[in-house]
């Protein structure tokens, strides 16, 4: 799953609500500071993937003749350009290892800026952030599922697209992400 920037509140909230709840983690200036450390890490990693993706387009758009000429594939060679560009751009492309080593940054720089204490292995506390990843990775289609379903169902039709509908899906959203305790 791959994340669209308006979800990094979202999966950061997650992550800070499970180390909230972890009797072995302790937060001295908040879980707010935490969630607000954790969604800058996100960002940042996601500002990375972004300016690879406008490096493989730009790519793309300079061979574009080329492209047409061969009847190549444009999304399959958007993904093998993007995968020999990704080490050039610390991005990671699987996203168990993506997940993983951001847990490792994540937790790095919380425990630097003295926003967790802990008494445990460290990788207690990793795990805790990369099940957080993961929950929200597993339990994102099902709630986009939920939520397009209840949108169609609506007794007046809401056009894909616009900004009325992204307002209802954003708000149905959250209210599915509190219903299963992730936000």
């Amino acid at each position: 799953m791959r994340l669209k920037e308006n979800q990094t509140r979202y999966v950061a909230t997650k992550i800070g609500i499970d180390l909230a709840n972890a009797p072995f983690v302790r937060m001295p200036k908040g879980k707010e500071a935490v969630v607000s450390a954790i969604k800058a890490l996100i960002d940042e990693n996601l500002k990375s993937e972004r300016a690879l993706d406008d490096k493989v387009k730009k790519i793309l758009d300079e061979n574009d003749d080329e492209i047409e000429f061969q009847h190549a594939n444009e999304r399959q060679l958007f993904f093998m350009i993007k995968k020999k560009l990704a080490p050039q751009y610390g991005v990671i492309m699987n996203y168990d290892d993506r997940y993983n080593d951001l847990s490792h940054k994540i937790l790095d720089e919380l425990y630097e800026e003295y926003l967790l204490e802990y008494d445990v292995n460290e990788n207690q506390v990793k795990n805790v952030i990369f099940k957080g990843f993961k929950d929200f990775a597993n339990a994102f289609e099902k709630i986009d599922d939920t939520v397009y379903k209840k949108i169609k169902a609506m007794k007046r039709e809401v056009i894909p697209g616009t900004q009325e509908y992204e307002l209802i899906y954003e708000r149905l959203y959250e209210e599915e992400l509190k219903k299963r305790g992730m936000l």
